[in-house]
């Protein structure tokens, strides 16, 4: 199979997984692109991080559209995420002169850590949106919600993972905001992150265009097919087997 239209398959692959259980692009295609493609692991994380700017865009302007967007708290969490990721790729690129190729077992050490702990958040997501529940924002909310972001985005800079993911979480934690809020906020958040990341990876060099066009021709039937599935298969069941493959990749990442 020539290996365009394989990249096309794996897009297709992780639009349907998205489509039909929410999770987020970088946890499920890193871990394709880096072992079963092959892809360096900086620039699977470039790529992706500019695939997951594209892919999120129709949705967020959908939630712009229906009002499920509390802007502040874009703003709030962009004012920390956007100098984040930036001194992410730039210690990426530090890296980079330093050791060379080298760097992407770094990468791989933070994304397997990543996916050990983010498929655990995910986990106990409908315990914590329970215990959170009709918990007011605060002014402090809003400021740590700045602190949230400059760490988020510097693991985004750095693995293109969590933009939606730990953010969402942090959502939950501060903000008592209607589910379809939260996930409109965590969204048009995450457009503006990975196009920051996606734009600093381009200009380094560590973006496949070739890699991201086959992703993204893959991924829009794919994400059709998988919203229209969702309500035909147990989607809960199957997230947590994700989660679990998840979890046995992030390990094996680490003790490989």
């Amino acid at each position: 199979m020539p290996l365009f239209a394989a990249k096309i398959l794996v897009g297709f692959f992780v639009g349907t997984l998205i489509g039909l259980t929410g999770l987020g692009g970088g946890v499920l295609l890193l871990p394709i692109l880096i072992f079963g493609l092959r892809v360096p692991a900086i620039v699977a994380v470039g790529s992706d991080a500019v695939f997951n700017f594209f892919t999120k865009i129709p949705a967020s302007i959908v939630h712009l559209t229906k009002g499920t967007v509390r802007r502040k708290v874009v703003l709030a969490l962009a004012v920390g995420s956007v100098p984040g990721s930036a001194l992410g790729v730039t210690y990426l690129t530090h890296l980079r002169h330093l050791y060379g190729s080298g760097v992407n077992e770094v990468i791989k050490t933070a994304i397997g850590v990543l996916l050990v702990f983010i498929p655990m958040l995910l986990m106990f997501q409908t315990r914590i949106e329970e215990r959170m529940v009709n918990r007011s924002p605060t002014l402090k909310s809003f400021l740590g919600m700045t602190i949230i972001g400059l760490g988020s985005g510097f693991l985004v800079g750095m693995t293109s993972v969590g933009s939606g993911s730990i953010i969402m979480m942090m959502l939950l934690l501060f903000y008592s905001y209607p589910p379809k809020v939260n996930v409109g906020t965590d969204i048009v958040h995450a457009v503006v992150l990975t196009g920051v990341t996606g734009l600093m990876h381009f200009r380094a060099g560590n973006v496949e265009p070739s890699l991201v066009a086959a992703l993204l021709i893959g991924s829009i039937p794919g994400g059709l097919l998988g919203s229209h599935l969702s309500t035909r298969v147990p989607v809960v069941w199957l997230r947590r087997i994700l989660c679990f493959i998840l979890l046995v990749t992030g390990a094996r990442m680490l003790w490989a």
